[in-house]
């Protein structure tokens, strides 16, 4: 499994990496459904690879400007995602991600289990109180069927965890995610071009109850993702509306990863890149997460 959102960077979302020079010399195993215009990828695991030493490096940017203003800060960052081992967490075996700064919202683990079903995400540290009502969660399904949808989490009345009206009392919240498997492209990064990547999106709706008022405002984030044959996480964009409580001027904040560079433990890697490498929730604001993870995991502030 990769990162990001990461191995989904996703996965954390995280990353990894690949051997020089190859032209595309085959193209991933495809089983055809009986329906024509679906298929399923075989050996779908090895879009996530998550040996113990692999890693990625991204290359982001983070772009944040009211909704109907033009952008007014645009950040550059890097952040480098790495397979760190296995631990056990409340009595399941987790494998463990590192990321330096995934969404530029500083270090992090993360955690995640694959089977054969897919894989889960466990939670990360710095965790929140919101994510800790939610894990463990979906986020891929096995095998991956193109295309193809699954409701990841549909919860109501969860403690958000913060007081954004600052009347004393943190607010509930109600959230509904689903992930989409949507097709086979050809993404161009700073490491390369990789034919047949898998684009996966995920969007998220949160709808924030505020206790003085009675209001409801909401907030939304759409992530995409493309993940590579042996190589994981390619590339992600998560767009993410931020409500404001007070005004009607909603904010948008947009965040690109793209690889940079790769090392992975996969023989696979080799086979799907045409070109030699250039070298995966909220934290300041209320509907500011880290996608790292696809469908990826909400971040709000880490609990104190």
């Amino acid at each position: 499994m990769n990162n990001s959102c990461k191995s989904i960077k996703f996965l954390s979302t995280a990353g990894a990496l690949v051997s020089l020079g190859f032209s595309l010399v085959s193209v991933p195993a495809l089983v055809y459904s009986a329906d024509s215009t679906k298929f399923v990828v075989d050996k779908s695991h090895e879009y996530f690879p998550d040996h113990v030493g692999n890693e990625w490096v991204y290359q982001g940017t983070m772009i944040e400007g009211g909704m109907v203003h033009i952008q007014d800060k645009d950040t550059r960052f890097t952040n480098v995602s790495k397979v760190m081992g296995e631990e056990i967490l409340e009595g399941v075996m987790v494998t463990v991600f590192h990321d330096t700064n995934p969404g530029n919202q500083g270090p992090s683990d993360s955690y995640y289990r694959r089977d054969a079903a897919g894989i889960r995400y466990y939670g990360s540290k710095p965790g929140t109180t919101l994510e800790r009502q939610l894990v463990p969660y979906q986020i891929v399904r096995f095998p991956l069927e193109v295309p193809s949808s699954f409701e990841q989490l549909n919860r109501k009345g969860l403690d958000l965890g913060m007081d954004i009206d600052r009347d004393g009392e943190k607010e509930k919240v109600d959230i509904v995610a689903v992930v989409s498997v949507q097709k086979e492209e050809t993404v161009r990064v700073p490491a390369g071009m990789y034919l047949g990547a898998i684009r996966l999106e995920a969007k998220m709706i949160m709808n924030v109850h505020l206790s003085e008022s009675g209001e409801t405002i909401q907030g939304t984030d759409t992530m995409t993702a493309w993940f590579a044959r042996g190589v994981g996480l390619l590339k992600y964009i998560e767009r993410q509306t931020i409500p404001s409580v007070r005004s009607q001027n909603e904010r948008m904040v947009e965040v690109i990863e793209e690889l940079e560079k790769v090392t992975v433990k996969s023989d696979v890697a080799s086979l799907r890149r045409s070109e030699a490498p250039a070298k995966s929730v909220f934290r300041d604001n209320l509907f500011h997460h880290e996608l790292l993870k696809i469908a990826a995991p909400s971040r709000l502030p880490a609990d104190s």
